[in-house]
């Protein structure tokens, strides 16, 4: 099996896109990505090496961005974390005690905030981004987390390749592995965790793999999905037991009963069909839903995820993570760093 990502394919026969991206980043970099996995999450120590400070990180590979209160915080290549108080006009550097690709982050307030990445690290912030430090990593597991998430200050999970599910209740003073809540005999990787409104955790992965969670992630029901290919995001809606899944080459279905049915919804984009996996997707703060993907792609729903208008932007640059900035405008991360654009994704001059 093979996927295109960043323009590259990468061949593998459990490849998902933020694992795919992760090994594709890596190996222009001359380093190798994955290996084989490991069983247990056993930590280990290493002399702390703290990202470059680079005037073009901005510029650089970004996977993920979100909020922290009012400030925005990106997450991405060679432990680059940004962080913006002016609706990402500017971005600053953060100081973080890593060089490893980072794909995801997540703040629970806008003070405590995580970030995860290869080497199945964690970092951790209490001062909403600026200084990090490192609470967990596994070099032994050869493999990335890709996604984390926190129900407040003291209580998170962080899902990864090889199914990876480990989980913290102390703000991530310590971290423990609970793989086995899953059944998950094959270890296909988990690429994704949010919670749905007014119904509990989800997790999608590889091979459409899917899992819902009603007592906050103490115990998982493996669910058949809608789709055999890889599932790279879900988001829950404004609205009650409703979520979106989607993945590879523009995949996007809608489930309003917690994932036990599923729906799927055409993309028909008005300047060509959407030929590239959808990879990132935020909520904006009316309910509508923004997801963004491969190829620049990036779609809008007004109505709870039912239609989206699509746009793919001229540069065709591939998007990993979509957030509001603030202003009506958006802020896009993916291949060429973090970027404005408008509510559509255009330029914002050009809405």
């Amino acid at each position: 099996m093979s996927e295109p990502v960043m323009g590259v394919v990468f061949f593998r026969p459990k490849a998902t896109r933020r694992v795919a991206l992760l090994a594709t980043a890596l190996s222009l970099l001359g380093v190798v990505a994955l290996s084989t996995p490991a069983h247990a999450a056993t930590e280990t120590t290493a002399a702390a090496v703290f990202a470059i400070d680079s005037p073009k990180a901005a510029k650089s590979l970004m996977i993920d961005v979100v909020h922290a209160g009012k400030r925005l915080v990106a997450v991405g290549d060679r432990g680059h974390i940004l962080y913006s108080d002016d609706q990402g006009a500017t971005w600053s550097q953060a100081k973080v005690p890593t060089r490893q690709l980072l794909t995801a982050v997540f703040f629970a307030d806008d003070k405590h905030g995580w970030a995860v990445g290869h080497d199945a690290q964690i970092l951790a912030t209490t001062d909403g981004g600026l200084t990090w430090t490192q609470q967990f990593q596994d070099l032994k597991r050869e493999a990335p987390l890709l996604d984390v998430w926190f129900k407040d200050a003291s209580n998170g999970f962080a899902v990864g390749a090889y199914g990876a599910l480990i989980e913290t209740t102390d703000g991530g003073k310590t971290w423990d592995d609970v793989s086995d809540r899953l059944d998950n005999e094959d270890q296909f990787h988990l690429n994704a965790i949010a919670q749905v409104k007014d119904a509990g955790l989800f997790i999608v992965g590889e091979q459409g793999s899917m899992f819902r969670s009603h007592d906050e992630g103490q115990t998982w029901e493996k669910l058949e999905g809608p789709y055999e290919g890889s599932l790279f995001g879900v988001i829950g809606t404004a609205q009650a037991q409703t979520l979106l899944a989607y993945g590879l080459r523009g995949n996007l279905f809608r489930s309003t009963d917690f994932g036990s049915t599923w729906e799927p919804v055409e993309l028909n984009a008005t300047r060509g069909a959407l030929e590239f996996g959808l990879s990132g997707a935020t909520l904006l703060d009316d309910g509508s839903i923004v997801v963004v993907g491969n190829g620049g792609s990036v779609v809008v729903s007004h109505d709870d995820g039912l239609t989206f208008s699509v746009f793919n932007r001229p540069d065709r640059i591939s998007l990993s993570a979509v957030t509001a900035a603030g202003n009506g405008n958006l802020i896009l991360a993916g291949q060429g760093g973090v970027r404005v654009a408008g509510p559509t994704g255009a330029e914002p001059t050009k809405q």
